[in-house]
């Protein structure tokens, strides 16, 4: 509307003698209860004009309504100045979006940014926590790519350390030989089978030690099977075959697992790193910084930064006895990232928990003058709740992701086999889109609310098709799919009415937001801003749907442009989902 922000300018130049810019000039969307479709804030402006806000308001709307042909016409409320734009202007807009075949993707902007997200241990199955990180890191990096990025998706698989160690360990000392083959289960939850027979059987030793006199605190060291564990670490740190072999073995498994499960949840990656290939590295980083005087040794030879000056602590980035601790890799890992593939931007998908962590290591890159450190950001995410007894994983403490997408898949069925409409369906056609609902519930779900929000997830609301929900969007697309189908040779050539309803004109000026909707997401990394402006493009095709007839219009002509209005929001419907990694479906 840089149309209306010039001649606001022009108006106050013309009524008042004064000199305004364009920054001066604030425009609203008109709230929905009042007539226009832009505001003018008149406050700022009474200054110049010496009159009241209303006063001026009507001064600059009879200007604007005498000189700028798209202003059809004014109301003021108070100090808002509301702008109802003529119809003739909404029909250019909607002829230009829809002759633009690439509408909603934007052209290259020459920037490169990485998205690292899922970051698995291979200890154990993904659960409801890696199930949001994934969700937002695919999501993210498609709107970032629609937004005109290059985009490259990255997984740094945590593979390595005791954690590790200890799945390998049950399973050598209670597994009796057991493989996904022989067991029938996934990889990944064999694995995690044996990470929680660990924790079990570590447990009972605790026990009976406090019971011989020990303090827990004794215990928990001296238990022998966390000091075989450590044992097994350290060979495996020295390159100890049998226990590379196991470790090998183990973490195919895992792998097989993930893989499936990643194929499910319909997310990929263009590279992987696994910890077990960079653990070793920033120790190079270290000694450029203790020579730029960054970091400083202490008396027993560990490595420290002070961070005090910042707000922050001081912090230790190498053990007195030269091994790794977290913060060492992670400044190894975002060097080798950054020399393979000299990103602009790159963004950590990782739960809120680590938000000190990352305030620590983008301080430090920074201070060590790494000019690409000013592109590091934290996508921090808040915590996933269930409501009690909805679902149990089969540890029972977590979600297991691979039973939540079934639970999904269930929910879907039910909710769609009651609604009565899928009985012509093949099987095999009804088995795809109960999958395709349950994951369109799940993922809008995860992805309508803004990512440092915790949220509690219920999976009967998600699915409902009536609700602010993926189905409902899901629903709207397959309906206009449906009347599309009955109407013959909608062209790119439509005939425009001269004037339009209300609904009509609403559906424009949403399709005509959804550039800028794409770049806010991209800017602000949220995936929220995607997924509730699709909720409000479908809301307000239903009620145009509603109101006016298509197939039923009172001249071919009206059919062809309603036709062609229902075409463009289906296609803007199709690829806002795309981005949040939701398939939308022809009908349902």
């Amino acid at each position: 509307m840089d149309f209306i922000t010039n001649a606001t300018v022009k108006a106050v130049e013309h009524l008042y003698n004064a000199t305004i810019t364009l920054q001066d000039v604030n425009l609203q969307q008109t709230r929905k209860e009042f007539e226009g479709q832009i505001t003018i804030v008149t406050f700022p402006f009474t200054k110049v004009s010496r009159k009241g806000p209303e006063q001026t308001g009507q001064e600059i709307g009879e200007y604007l309504q005498a000189n700028v042909p798209e202003v059809a016409g004014f109301n003021i409320i108070k100090g808002f100045l509301n702008i109802s734009i003529a119809d003739s202007y909404w029909l250019n807009v909607f002829k230009g979006i829809s002759e633009d075949k690439n509408f909603g993707t934007l052209p290259a902007n020459g920037k490169k940014v990485m998205v690292e997200y899922s970051s698995p241990n291979t200890n154990k199955p993904l659960h409801l926590g890696h199930v949001r990180n994934n969700l937002l890191g695919y999501s993210v990096a498609a709107i970032l790519q629609a937004a005109g990025y290059e985009v490259i998706k990255t997984n740094l698989v945590n593979d390595r350390g005791i954690h590790i160690c200890k799945s390998m360990l049950a399973w050598q000392l209670f597994g009796d030989g057991e493989t996904p083959e022989s067991t029938g289960m996934k990889g990944d939850h064999l694995v995690g089978k044996y990470y929680v027979v660990f924790d079990k059987e570590y447990k009972k030793q605790i026990d009976q030690l406090k019971e011989e006199g020990k303090t827990e605190e004794e215990a928990k060291k001296q238990a022998p099977l966390i000091l075989q564990a450590q044992q097994m670490l350290q060979k495996w740190e020295a390159g100890d075959e049998e226990v590379i072999e196991l470790w090998k073995t183990m973490n195919t498994w895992v792998y097989d697992g993930f893989t499936e499960t990643y194929k499910k949840l319909g997310v990929d990656f263009d590279k992987y790193y696994y910890e077990s290939n960079t653990y070793l590295l920033g120790k190079d980083i270290i000694e450029e910084g203790l020579a730029k005087g960054v970091f400083f040794k202490k008396e027993d030879g560990s490595v420290w930064i002070d961070l005090t000056e910042d707000g922050l602590d001081q912090k230790l980035v190498l053990r007195a006895d030269g091994t790794s601790v977290y913060i060492t890799q992670d400044l190894g890992t975002a060097q080798l990232k950054y020399d393979d593939f000299g990103m602009d931007e790159s963004i950590y998908v990782v739960g809120n928990e680590q938000d000190y962590h990352f305030k620590v290591l983008f301080l430090i890159l920074q201070k060590l003058g790494k000019a690409w450190a000013n592109g590091l950001y934290h996508l921090s995410y808040g915590m996933v709740d269930l409501p009690s007894g909805k679902m149990k994983s089969r540890e029972g403490t977590v979600v297991d992701a691979d039973d939540l997408i079934a639970e999904m898949e269930r929910t879907a069925k039910e909710q769609t086999e009651a609604l009565g409409k899928t009985g012509d369906l093949a099987e095999a056609d009804k088995q795809h889109l109960y999958y395709i609902i349950g994951m369109g519930a799940l993922k809008y779900f995860l992805l309508k609310v803004d990512p440092k929000k915790r949220l509690l997830f219920d999976p009967n609301e998600s699915v409902d098709f009536q609700g602010h929900t993926g189905p409902f969007i899901q629903y709207t697309h397959a309906r206009i799919k449906s009347v599309l189908s009955k109407i013959q040779n909608i062209g790119s050539d439509i005939s425009l009415p001269a004037s339009l309803q209300n609904e009509e004109r609403d559906l424009i000026i949403l399709q005509s937001q959804f550039t800028d909707v794409i770049l806010q997401a991209a800017k602000e990394y949220n995936p929220s801003a995607v997924a509730n402006y699709a909720y409000e493009l479908a809301k307000t095709y239903n009620k145009f749907y509603h109101e006016h007839s298509v197939l039923q219009a009172e001249s071919q002509n009206l059919v062809y442009f309603r036709g062609g209005l229902s075409k463009k929001t289906a296609q803007i419907l199709s690829k806002s989902m795309q981005m949040l990694g939701i398939e939308v479906p022809e009908r349902m």
